[in-house]
């Protein structure tokens, strides 16, 4: 069992984002910008649902990965720390998510 954690990865993305961008992608992926990097987000997003679709155990878990970095760079560029994200998964699972999602008010 891996100790990595999101932290982790967040604290990478953060340090990788200062590097030039011709030494790393997520320092390119910050300097295409949030369009740029939610685009990309969104590719693997698809892949990921491809890979779950095709019940692809090792595909899923290759891109679930890249969705995760990909979301801590899109993330990293809103400037929203990883904890906002968590507090916000804290508080929906204080209750069922029936329960939650119907205190929705729809839009």
């Amino acid at each position: 069992m891996s100790n990595f954690t999101l932290a982790d990865l967040e604290a990478i993305v953060a340090s990788r984002a200062q590097a030039s961008p011709s030494e790393s992608w997520t320092a390119k992926l910050v300097a295409g910008g949030q369009s740029k990097a939610a685009k990309k987000l969104g590719e693997e997003a698809i892949e990921a649902v491809m890979a779950a679709v095709k019940d692809d155990h090792e595909n899923l878990v290759y891109e679930s990965a890249d969705l995760l970095y990909h979301l801590m760079v899109v993330l990293k560029i809103a400037d929203i720390p990883l904890q906002d994200v968590m507090q916000e998964l804290e508080r929906r699972t204080a209750q069922t998510g029936l329960s939650e999602k119907a205190s929705r008010q729809d839009p």
